[in-house]
């Protein structure tokens, strides 16, 4: 049997006649830049996001690049982070001439450790006025950056109580959570001062290409990434700041607009087969081979990845790809430990957390189009590899 990965004709073929005629309405209007699809977009993911504003950008990491260029980040600044996430998260930081500062991760979620947060703020930080810097680097911590790692939210409640304590702005890396939710409702993106999602093709919600957007509750933030999103431009052609080209295509705009009416029917879909999933592991009873995800009681987890923990996970990776079964790894090596960011000084170790689940984590196909048999066989091989 073959289980790819991700196999996007699937969710592709019953929206095929309405994905190619909003294509087709796009190229017979010809206006392709801000168009009157990129506007509903923004209001649509904004309501669905419980915001009040939407930015339609040119990917996930501009719509990180962005709301930190609207935070005024820049040389001399620190951005705390996970060292446990995609490069863009930390790589945005590095490309403003501003300083990651990483802490390590929960074991269990894999997101971003408030206790670890709070203990670097207490060892590396001193309070000097109302600026938080890093007696190591002098450095002013300015920002908050926790990522909600493959679709279920990091602690906020705690990161907005350490935020306000020390006076940080908060960016939700929200790429892999779009719809996610804490226990009381409030979704990935409307905690924090701006929440970035990504529609990177293999996202919950995809595009046919890079797309991303930016969704907030403050309407002075988002004018102002408005602004940057053209060039610095406002009015056309008169530049008060520097910006970039970080626009939506309208042919992007009009692809999510159809997807976004199915979002929820796939994210219970991607719930029932982590719950299959769940359930199958249980019933092969692997013992410690094999830790299923940890779910938050209450939380709204959308399985962007279903990520275990597994024993000789390079060699369970080999086998199943001989076998049919396609994974990935989500992320081999930590940010602290690339060779780009070398200049900041960490040892592999000074992250045990994220060190250990860089060489224990393995993704299992979760797509909403999987059926039974296919999640069966993805755990017979598993079993049969662990028993063997």
């Amino acid at each position: 049997m073959q289980v790819p990965l991700l196999d996007l004709k699937g969710q592709y073929a019953p929206l095929r006649a309405e994905i190619e005629s909003a294509i087709r309405q796009v190229c017979d209007e010809q206006r392709f830049v801000l168009g009157p699809r990129v506007t509903e977009l923004e209001s649509q993911v904004a309501a669905y996001s419980q915001t009040t504003h939407g930015l339609g950008l040119s990917s996930g990491t501009d719509a990180l690049l962005i709301a930190l260029m609207a935070l005024d980040i820049g040389p001399g600044d620190e951005v705390i982070t996970s060292p446990f996430t995609f490069f863009a998260t930390a790589g945005v930081i590095a490309r403003l001439g501003a300083r990651p500062l990483f802490c390590d991760i929960d074991p269990q979620t894999f997101n971003l450790d408030p206790a670890a947060v709070r203990a670097t703020i207490a060892q590396r930080c001193e309070q000097r006025g109302d600026r938080l810097v890093n007696r190591d680097t002098g450095g002013v911590v300015k920002v908050l950056l926790p990522v909600h790692l493959y679709g279920q939210m990091a602690d906020l409640d705690a990161f907005m109580n350490i935020a306000r304590q020390y006076r940080l702005a908060v960016v939700e890396d929200a790429a892999q959570a779009i719809g996610a939710a804490l226990a009381d409702g409030r979704r990935a993106g409307s905690v924090g001062d701006v929440g970035c999602l990504s529609f990177f093709p293999t996202k919950n919600l995809g595009a046919f290409g890079d797309a991303g957007m930016c969704v907030s509750n403050d309407r002075a933030l988002d004018e102002r990434m408005r602004i940057l999103r053209v060039h610095g431009s406002e009015p056309k052609y008169y530049h008060a700041l520097i910006g970039g080209n970080f626009r939506l295509d309208e042919l992007q705009a009009a692809v999510l607009l159809i997807k976004l009416r199915h979002l929820d029917d796939w994210t219970v879909a991607r719930q029932r087969n982590a719950d299959r999933y769940d359930a199958l592991f249980r019933e092969v009873e692997l013992g410690a081979a094999v830790t299923v995800p940890f779910r938050i009681p209450g939380y709204r987890h959308i399985f962007n990845q279903y990520v275990v923990r597994v024993q000789r996970r390079d060699e369970l990776r080999a086998y199943l790809g001989a076998h049919g079964v396609g994974t990935e790894v989500y992320y081999p090596l930590p940010l602290h430990a690339q060779r780009c960011f070398a200049y900041l000084g960490h040892s592999p170790n000074d992250f045990p957390h994220s060190q250990r689940a860089a060489a224990e984590v393995l993704a299992l196909p979760i797509y909403p189009e999987l059926t039974p048999p296919q999640l069966d066989y993805v755990v017979g091989q598993i079993a049969e590899f662990v028993r063997a």
